[in-house]
């Protein structure tokens, strides 16, 4: 008996001591950022400071990927630890979420955790407990705390003074928090970015306009609005490391720095190309990251991020309740001092199902891919419909802004104008390849030039692979599920038809009344510049 009660106090001790080695969990999520516009990817005309210290101070990331390039299945990915084709319902963008899938931050919080967010969290879903109550996968909400933003278009969340709140009612417990900044998804406050951000138009080379898009003022405009609310979310995230510091928790939060899916212009954002599944990813952690400043070249899938929160938080594998987690943790990088740790980190898989309302009967514009190294196969499954939203409703997957209605217009121009709207409008193959590294830009498709079939064949085969050992519906003869599933509306009818129907209950803050097209001028302007 009294070795026993010698025992008792001991493992108390140790227990105690696991506990405080286990990190806090600071997660800064942007809603709609590419990669490439933050200060430590080269980026000058977008001013991030924060993130880049935290790049600086620890790790910053070349090849993140979301598995899926829209708010709702990206973030459904995150929590997870699973690809969207594995999510059913969660699958689609403004979804139901079914409740046999746990989140880690659920997790965490039956695992001595305190675990809440402020702004933007796994949106648009509808969760619901099994026996049908409100669900609330990232435990609890911070935002009842206001401020007036620096334009009407910004969140009124006083973003860092509910983080506050949150660690002055935290106790002594590790942390996990989500951050999740409603910018810099649209719309935004049209020139804010120079009436209020003090940048010029000449700040933004041509170089930095990707080709795709006209090289025009009100493009650079449209870029600088976007860049004006990156930059506030970053302002936030270092009113967080301060307070971190202040209370003496820095050094023992693990910072992590991302977006869901690229910007929210056309051909990114919902779409399947390296902007739109590029993404940046920063993480800094004094204690737990060693030869700080290094630039990771490992590919990093968004669905990696739950387990290697898990294995940070010591949660022991019965205690996990999140079945078949697809992601890999990545934990070994943070101090294996290489820029390169995993040989077979060299690729991601991606696709999409449906994404906003746009076409008859609800039904999505299915894709699958395959990132790796420098080249990217896509797989396009239903090529007959319009990848970005039917011309009629408006191509509602692709938010209303300046360079979204520029490019709509060049449908009636001549041949070299009217390729803006071919490439984030027009229709597509069945199969497209791109040497990402030569072409990041994903204009020169390379799946059907004889010197690439194998290339094409090759990755083809492993991404069918990969979806099939995943039981992916889409390549085992149910894709027609994803279409089926209703989107996450109290009243369950067809969006598509109430759209049309120009219901007053629904909201389209995102589209704009120029871009409605009407299919058939389209095909007159192309028949008469063919003449």
């Amino acid at each position: 008996m009294k070795n026993y009660l010698f025992i008792i106090p001991q493992l108390m001790i140790y227990l105690s001591l696991q506990a405080q080695q286990r990190p806090n969990i600071l997660f800064a999520i942007m809603d709609d950022a590419t990669y490439q516009h933050m200060g430590a990817y080269g980026c000058k005309w977008v001013k991030t400071p924060n993130f880049d210290r935290i790049a600086k101070n620890g790790l910053l990331f070349k090849n993140a990927y979301t598995p899926n390039a829209k708010c709702a299945p990206s973030r459904s990915c995150i929590i997870t630890g699973r690809n969207s084709w594995q999510l059913e319902e969660a699958g689609n963008h403004w979804s139901y979420f079914p409740a046999k899938f746990i989140s880690f931050a659920e997790i965490l919080a039956q695992n001595g955790y305190q675990v809440g967010y402020t702004g933007k969290g796994i949106a648009p879903v509808v969760a619901k407990k099994a026996d049908g109550s409100p669900r609330e996968m990232l435990v609890k909400a911070y935002n009842k705390i206001k401020t007036t933003p620096a334009t009407a278009q910004i969140s009124n969340v006083d973003y860092a003074a509910n983080f506050e709140q949150f660690l002055n009612n935290n106790g002594d417990k590790p942390f996990f928090f989500w951050y999740g900044g409603l910018e810099p998804h649209r719309g935004y406050e049209f020139n804010s970015g120079v009436s209020k951000g003090n940048k010029k138009l000449t700040d933004i080379p041509d170089t930095d306009i990707y080709r795709f898009w006209p090289k025009k003022d009100s493009v650079r405009t449209d870029l600088l609005d976007y860049a004006f609310e990156i930059e506030y979310f970053d302002k936030h995230l270092g009113k967080m490391l301060k307070m971190l510091e202040e209370k003496n928790e820095l050094h023992n939060t693990l910072i992590v720095v991302t977006s869901d899916n690229g910007m929210a212009f056309p051909r990114i954002k919902g779409q399947a190309y390296e902007y739109s599944n590029h993404l940046p990813l920063a993480m800094m952690w004094a204690d737990g990251i060693t030869h700080k400043g290094r630039k990771i070249e490992d590919f990093i899938s968004f669905i990696d991020f739950a387990p290697t929160f898990l294995e940070l938080a010591k949660v022991h594998p019965a205690q996990n309740l999140m079945k078949s987690i697809t992601g890999k943790s990545f934990t070994a990088i943070f101090n294996s001092g290489k820029e390169k740790v995993f040989s077979k980190r060299n690729f991601v898989l991606v696709g999409k199902e449906r994404h906003d309302v746009g076409r008859p009967n609800d039904v999505g514009y299915p894709i699958r891919g395959i990132f790796e190294d420098q080249f990217l196969f896509i797989k396009n499954f239903e090529v007959d419909r319009w990848p970005a939203g039917d011309p009629i409703t408006g191509y509602l997957n692709v938010d209303g802004g300046p360079t979204k209605t520029l490019c709509l217009n060049t449908v009636y121009a001549n041949d070299n104008d009217f390729n803006y709207w071919l490439w984030s409008f027009g229709k597509r193959p069945a199969e497209e390849l791109y040497d990402i590294k030569k072409d990041p830009a994903c204009l020169n498709n390379l799946a059907m030039v004889s010197s690439y079939k194998n290339k094409s064949a090759q990755l083809k085969n492993k991404l069918f692979t990969l979806l099939k050992a995943q039981h992916d519906p889409r390549v085992s003869g149910r894709g027609a599920d994803f279409d089926k599933y209703l989107y996450a509306d109290k009243k369950g009818v067809n969006f598509y038809n109430r759209y049309m129907a120009k219901d007053t209950t629904l909201s389209w803050g995102w589209v704009n009344d120029s871009d409605f097209q009407d299919i058939s001028k389209i095909e007159r302007a192309k028949k008469a510049r063919n003449q």
